[in-house]
Order: structure tokens, then C-alpha cells, then sequence
């Protein structure tokens, strides 16, 4: 799979553009601030029917603008997509295959797999353990459809149990019945979802730990561990034991809803903590290629590959080590972006791989000569 093109209408900084992509690397230059990573968003979005870095829509909207457009032609299987999306100032998004709307967005989700790395994805490591549920549900929900509708039913489900907890706090009228039906609810999706997720990392941490050690040449050890509350105790034990605590709290305090991945360097030393910059940015790029793996084990074909100024806080063995990877081995179309055109090409030549450039200058892009 890979997307020949792109055309953008009053996109973040970007009034109208049109690009064409070849189906390897393609890479965006310019300074900070000049809409390079936009590009990559935009890719994102028509691949997802949303923005990497921002959920509300409307903030896609170039300023001072009333809508924005997005679209591109895909190549997969040999049948071209083409693919659109829109956007009017207090109207509902628009999102669109070959010209027929989707019913529901839900069902573009895996269609056009993607995985991108960029500066933000430090959140992984440095923020809570929302974030990291959220890009393992990401991966799984691109070649699970029906994994995307449990996990909305159980955050359904336990949005119902909490607001019937805070009923009881403050009517202090407790009803066992319908606590007993919520609970239920829970239960089902939330084994579930489980079963969904151990078996998710059981083929995914091989993957992690081969592009990790290939990264680092094997001179670093690190260890990537799924965490559920469900691993040792069924889930339904759970909610009774936490009973009287949930009441207390007005909450639900147990359940995959609590999940988390661990991430260790040095045996058990938390990589947050002990890590340095270059670890933990190998670790996250580590991180996005099993999940590039995964995706084309499950789907048949390869993802669109988005990196996003990642040769910073990477020395130049690691870079090179990782540009050859992806350039010569199972990877397919990459776009790349960066501030320097000269190390782009320095690069890609050491490795004798073209790479088709555009210079990207206050949110106008053109092909380079």
C-alpha cells in the first residue's frame, strides 16, 4: 500500500497544496514552524479520520478560514482509494471512500494502517498510564474491528457503574440489583478485552525486543511487560473485593480500565527514571516498529511509515542503523520530515537509497529539483 498523492484546502498553515509522493521515502525539509510536520498529519488523518497531536477538529481549520479539505489517492492491492475528509466551521466532519460517506467513522479504522513517531510520543514513557493503554487499544483497533466496539461498550458500561455510584453517595440509596446488571456489563467486555490484549503482546514483545536490539547492537538491556489487575484475579472477584472502596470513591477502581505497560531498562529499573534521552527515544522508536510489524503481520501488506524529526537525540550509529532498516528491509512508503535538506541526502546516500524531496517553507511546499 501506498498514497500517490495529497491535496490540502485551508489545512492548519497550509491554504492550498498539492503533492505527489513516489512509493519509497519521501522527505519534508524546512525550518521550525514551516508546516512539515502538518504534512505528516494530514497523512494521518485521512489514514485514522483524525489528528495525531489534537482531537478537536475544528482546530485543523487554517486560521481565519470557515472549513478545511483533505484528500489522497491510495494504491492497495493494486485498486486505487481515493480518500477525502472535510470540515465546516459548526457542521459534523465529513469523511469519504471513493466518494460514498461513511455511516460510521469506525468503520475506515484499518483500512489504510499507519504508524507514526515523533517528539510527542515521550509521553509514552513520561505520562500516565492513560496514554500508553490508548496506543496499545490504537494498534489492536487497526486490525480488530470488533475490539473497537467492546472497548466502547465497556467505557459505556463503567461510565454507567460510575454514575451509579455517585447516585448511591448522594441519595445514599443502594440498589444491589442494578449494580449487579453493571457489573455484569463490565465483566463480559472487560474479560473480554483482556483475552484481546494478552494476546496482542504475546506476538508483539517479540517484535519490540528484535528492533530494539537491533537499534542499540545489543549493548542495552530493557524489558517491555504488559500489567493487568485481571492477570492474577478474575475479574469479577475484583469488583466485590473493591466494593466498599468504589462506593467510598464514587468510582470504579478496578478493571482493564486500570491496565498498563511496563517499561524496565537494566533488569527492573523503571526506563522514566533511569534511562537517558538516547535510550529512551531508542525504546520508543523500538516501540512503533513492532507495532509497524504487527499491523503487517495481521493486515497483508505495509503501513505507511511517519517519522517526525526523529534524528535528534539519536547519535549517528543509531540513525544510520535505523534509516537502513526501514529503507532496505520489510518496510514499505516512509515520509520523513527534518530541518536539515543537506543531512537528509547525506544520509540516504551513505545507504544508497533515494529519496524524493520537498522544501517546505511557511506552509508552502514544493517538490525539490
Amino acid at each position: 500500500m501506498h498514497l500517490k498523492n495529497l491535496h490540502l484546502l485551508q489545512f492548519k498553515n497550509y491554504g492550498d497544496a498539492a503533492l505527489v509522493f513516489s512509493a519509497g521515502v519521501n522527505a519534508f525539509v524546512g525550518t521550525n514552524g514551516a508546516g512539515k510536520t502538518n504534512l505528516l498529519d494530514a497523512i494521518h488523518y485521512l489514514c485514522l479520520c483524525k489528528s495525531y497531536f489534537n482531537p478537536v477538529d475544528a482546530q485543523q481549520i487554517k486560521r481565519g478560514a470557515e472549513l478545511f479539505m483533505v484528500q489522497g489517492d491510495f494504491e492497495r492491492n493494486e485498486v486505487n482509494e481515493k480518500i477525502s475528509c472535510g470540515l465546516k466551521r459548526g457542521q459534523k466532519k465529513q469523511f469519504k471512500r471513493n466518494k460514498k460517506e461513511y455511516t460510521k467513522l469506525a468503520d475506515h479504522i484499518g483500512l489504510f494502517p499507519v504508524v507514526m513517531i515523533t517528539p510527542n510520543d515521550s509521553g509514552l514513557i513520561l505520562d500516565g498510564s492513560e496514554e500508553r493503554r490508548r496506543f496499545m487499544d490504537t494498534v489492536i483497533s487497526q486490525t480488530d474491528s470488533a475490539y473497537l466496539d467492546e472497548l466502547i461498550a465497556y467505557n459505556r458500561h463503567l461510565l454507567n457503574r460510575n454514575a451509579l455510584l455517585k447516585q448511591i453517595a448522594e441519595t445514599r440509596r443502594y440498589d444491589p440489583a442494578l449494580l449487579e446488571i453493571y457489573d455484569e456489563q463490565l465483566i463480559t467486555s472487560g474479560h473480554r478485552l483482556f483475552a484481546k490484549r494478552e494476546a496482542f503482546m504475546a506476538d508483539y514483545i517479540p517484535y519490540f525486543d528484535k528492533y530494539y536490539t537491533f537499534l542499540t547492537g545489543g549493548q542495552e538491556t530493557v524489558q517491555l511487560a504488559y500489567q493487568s489487575q485481571l492477570s492474577d484475579t478474575p475479574f469479577e472477584q475484583l469488583l466485590k473485593q473493591s466494593s466498599d472502596k468504589d462506593r467510598l470513591l464514587e468510582r470504579t477502581t478496578t478493571g482493564i480500565h486500570k491496565d498498563d505497560l511496563l517499561f524496565h531498562i537494566h533488569g527492573d529499573m523503571p526506563l522514566k527514571k533511569f534511562g537517558s534521552q538516547g535510550q529512551q527515544k531508542s525504546f520508543l522508536i523500538a516501540l512503533k516498529l513492532a507495532q509497524y510489524a504487527y499491523l503487517q503481520q495481521h493486515k497483508g501488506f505495509k503501513p505507511l511509515l511517519l517519522l517526525d524529526d526523529i534524528f535528534d537525540k539519536l547519535d549517528d550509529q543509531r540513525i544510520h542503523k535505523l534509516m537502513e532498516m526501514v529503507s532496505h528491509h520489510d518496510f514499505g512508503q516512509i515520509f520523513i520530515t527534518d530541518t536539515g535538506k543537506e543531512r537528509v541526502k547525506f544520509i540516504f546516500n551513505n545507504i544508497g537509497v533515494d529519496v524524493n524531496l520537498f522544501e517546505v517553507e511557511n506552509g508552502s511546499v514544493a517538490a525539490h529539483a
